[in-house]
């Protein structure tokens, strides 16, 4: 425990007193403090329970703890990156708890997991957890609390059968997986029928979204009060999780939700930030800037996570340099009008032009530009296009620092790209982008090729791959790790290529197919229909 960390946290929620029968819970997030506490998600559920008088919660971190109970009934970790996994393990054990779900007893705390990771596809961790949450957590987590005290008393088996009946809430020991003879999962069934067939991903439809409950200097972002402003995207771009897993798009009140949520947080910090896929698609978003312009936020920092391309306006990169920012970050996938159209990514190269004009006409110093290679349809002449755009950015506004981000396609769950593999020739189109945009003058940051081949292959996975997460772990987090403990394991799974670099077969069974996302699969068909056109 270091009683540093948390006492230098500024509570934005009243926690109360637990009655004296409340239940032990332990919410985890398995990486250090600085990380967690950064997590709005994170944050978010332990208010919730930390506001609810039937709980007694405490929170656990890779490095730092508060004081933890001696026999808790319930184990939380909230994932938002797949390699965090590792931690889950250590902090299990640390507890003296089996890794294992099967191997478990009714003297342990019942093991659940949520976040962005385990929604999108829980199955290569189906055997570490208990019970999985899948979707958003304002009613969920509230439903599964309530459920769990009706059989708290009740054995481990009992407690499982009835949480699973919960709106999505998922218990991966009451399905059983069949495995085809060539490799792919053949089916996902409920082991009776008393267990629900299909577990639906459940979504928030309210208009107060996610504010923070904690602003610390030991935070990532130091002091920073975050406000969630919009919750997923509307423009679906084709490979995008961001969108299809969290759809439909929701805007948060600005009267109700935003300006009172801004006016407590920056009672305690100067710094707010901005959240959400597409910020600047609010559809008052001009309002806000207004409200945010006005003189008693003048010593406001603010910063915005991510803005659609063409709605960056010059008064909005005026406002954002008055407030502190530098720099603004817009995602344009590629150069290529032909890519773009591929995955559905409405924007024109003279839009792009005109958000790089804007920015530097309204005093910031910095562009960021996010972009793929080896998505779906994408050939070399794609590449060059991305170089000529880059090229004609620099020449357009002459000055501004341009920075362009890359990263590998990785194929997600329930978008329309799921059945794609990882493109193998996406290392040499790093590599070259890297060579021709140093001629143009231009930062180039590619993110690694081979996280992206251990993404691909988590994204993509299915139970078969907890025996692989064990020995990695002996191993490290290397790509060679991985090849070497799917060369221990042959014969007990498909490999490598299977999992990451295949085109699967768009009627065969998906691995998370019992489990459903916003968009039934025949609609993400129609999208990948569209999207194959433009090949």
């Amino acid at each position: 425990m270091s009683v540093s960390f948390f006492a230098s946290e500024r509570l934005l929620f009243d926690p109360v007193t637990p009655d004296a029968g409340a239940i032990p819970v332990i919410f985890a997030f398995p990486n250090e403090y600085t990380v967690g506490i950064t997590s709005l998600g994170y944050q978010v559920v332990w208010a919730s329970l930390a506001m609810r008088s039937d709980v007694d919660v405490r929170r656990l971190f890779t490095d730092v703890s508060e004081s933890l109970p001696s026999s808790p009934e319930l184990l939380g970790f909230s994932l938002s990156w797949e390699l965090d996994y590792v931690n889950v393990f250590n902090l299990l054990e640390k507890l003296n708890i089996s890794l294992r779900s099967s191997e478990r007893t009714d003297d342990d705390p019942l093991v659940f997991g949520g976040g962005p990771v385990l929604t999108a596809n829980p199955e290569p961790f189906a055997d570490f957890f208990d019970v999985v949450l899948l979707g958003d957590g304002e009613d969920l987590l509230g439903n599964f609390i309530e459920a769990f005290k009706e059989v708290r008393n009740s054995n481990r088996g009992t407690k499982l059968r009835r949480l699973a009946k919960v709106p999505g809430v998922y218990v991966p020991s009451l399905y059983e997986v069949k495995y085809s003879a060539s490799g792919p999962v053949e089916s996902v069934v409920p082991v009776d029928a008393d267990v629900p067939a299909f577990v639906e991903k459940q979504t928030y439809r309210g208009n107060v979204l996610s504010a923070s409950s904690v602003v610390t200097e030991k935070a990532a972002w130091e002091n920073i009060f975050m406000v969630e402003v919009v919750r997923s995207c509307p423009e679906m771009c084709r490979f995008c999780l961001a969108s299809y897993l969290t759809l439909p798009f929701r805007t948060a009140s600005v009267e109700s939700s935003l300006m009172p949520a801004i006016e407590r947080g920056l009672k305690v910090t100067n710094r707010l930030g901005l959240l959400g896929a597409s910020v600047t698609q609010h559809p008052e978003f001009h309002g806000l800037l207004e409200y945010l312009s006005k003189p008693q936020f003048d010593d406001v920092r603010l910063s915005i996570s991510s803005v659609r391309t063409n709605t960056v306006t010059e008064q909005l990169a005026s406002t954002l340099s008055q407030r502190g920012t530098k720099s603004l970050t817009i995602a344009v996938e590629s150069g290529s009008e032909q890519v773009r159209k591929i995955i559905n990514k409405k924007l024109e190269n003279s839009e792009i032009i005109q958000a790089a004009v804007n920015a530097k006409a309204g005093g910031l110093s910095g562009l960021k530009l996010y972009g793929m290679v080896g998505l779906p349809g994408e050939g070399v002449d794609d590449l060059a296009a991305t170089v000529g755009m880059m090229r004609d950015l620099k020449k357009a506004a002459p000055g501004l620092r341009l920075t362009f981000g890359c990263s590998t396609f990785v194929p997600k769950s329930h978008t329309p790209f799921q059945w794609f593999g990882v493109n193998k020739d996406a290392e040499k189109r790093l590599k070259k982008l890297d060579k021709d945009l140093g001629k143009v003058g231009v930062d180039f940051r590619p993110e690694s090729y081979n996280w992206s081949v251990i993404q691909g292959l988590i994204s993509r996975g299915d139970r078969r791959l907890s025996f692989l997460l064990e020995l990695v772990r002996g191993y490290g987090d290397s790509l060679g790790s991985y090849r070497r403990a799917f060369k221990e394991l042959k014969g007990k799974l498909p490999g490598l290529d299977f999992y990451v670099f295949e085109n699967w077969d768009v009627e065969g069974f998906l691995p998370w197919g019992h489990l459903h996302g916003p968009l039934p699969v025949g609609v993400l068909k129609k999208h990948l229909e569209s999207a194959m056109e433009y090949f």
